[in-house]
């Protein structure tokens, strides 16, 4: 970035202002996650256990082929 491409008064003060309400964001947007995060925790711990992931029921064999 070239030194024309930045106001003269405007270069100390506006990064600062800017990383400040960055940081700002940031922070607000972690504290939601991690409500959020502790929301589905707890939503999920009332719901009934059950497994996801159980195995498939056998696929019965075809048998012996002759050729």
């Amino acid at each position: 970035m070239s030194q024309e491409a930045v106001p003269e008064g405007a270069a100390p003060e506006h990064p600062k202002g800017l990383l400040r309400r960055m940081e700002e964001l940031m922070a607000a947007l972690s504290a939601d996650l991690t409500q959020l995060d502790a929301d589905l925790q707890s939503s999920a711990d009332r719901l009934p256990s059950c497994d996801p992931v159980a195995p498939a029921p056998p696929v019965p064999s075809p048998g012996p082929t002759t050729l």
